[in-house]
């Protein structure tokens, strides 16, 4: 559907279901998506998360997909929209770790946030990701992403407390950085 120098972000299917399904519960994925407790995900919550859009809230997924291999390799999606101050919050995870480290996640951000910008005409992209994932805070201020807060000792994992970074891009500054 959308496509990008390594990915393509396309609707999620049953057969991604079937990969993902091996791949959620694994507890090095968790640490990086999730600040509550980590308890395993079922199948049937999985579903529901990446299958059932939220008209309410602006939710929806797409799937990461490797464009040379057509191999399911992630997800990535707006977790909410505020229509009235077109805004989204976003969220990514490449769940194959075997595309760690290689660019694809950046590929996958420049996508949505090209998505959300230029067919949903919104003026911002936010997140939020937690003080111990170093790729992720690189991959995001790679795509122009710029930090605007740290929640003190947000995340509790592994026995100890971590900031949460909250990042933000504005539509002028993305047109900057990729017209």
């Amino acid at each position: 559907m959308y496509k990008g120098e390594l990915v393509r972000l396309r609707e999620i299917t049953e057969e991604d279901i079937d990969v993902l399904k091996h791949q959620i519960n694994d507890y090095e994925l968790k640490k990086f998506n999730t600040s509550g407790i980590p308890y395993p995900t079922s199948i049937e919550k999985m579903k529901k998360m990446l299958f059932e859009r939220d008209e309410k809230r602006g939710s929806f997924s797409f799937a990461v997909e490797d464009l040379k291999e057509k191999i399911f390799i992630g997800t990535c999606g707006m977790n909410y929209v505020d229509w009235k101050n077109r805004y989204a919050s976003i969220g990514i995870s490449i769940t194959d770790k075997n595309y760690w480290g290689k660019g694809y996640g950046t590929d996958a951000v420049k996508l949505i946030v090209k998505f959300i910008f230029e067919h949903m005409n919104l003026n911002k992209v936010s997140l939020g990701t937690f003080s111990f994932n170093k790729r992720a805070i690189a991959c995001y201020k790679k795509c122009g992403f710029k930090e605007e807060g740290v929640l003190r000792q947000e995340v509790y994992a592994e026995g100890q407390y971590y900031d949460e970074i909250c990042m933000g891009i504005l539509r002028n500054e993305y047109e900057e950085l990729y017209k």
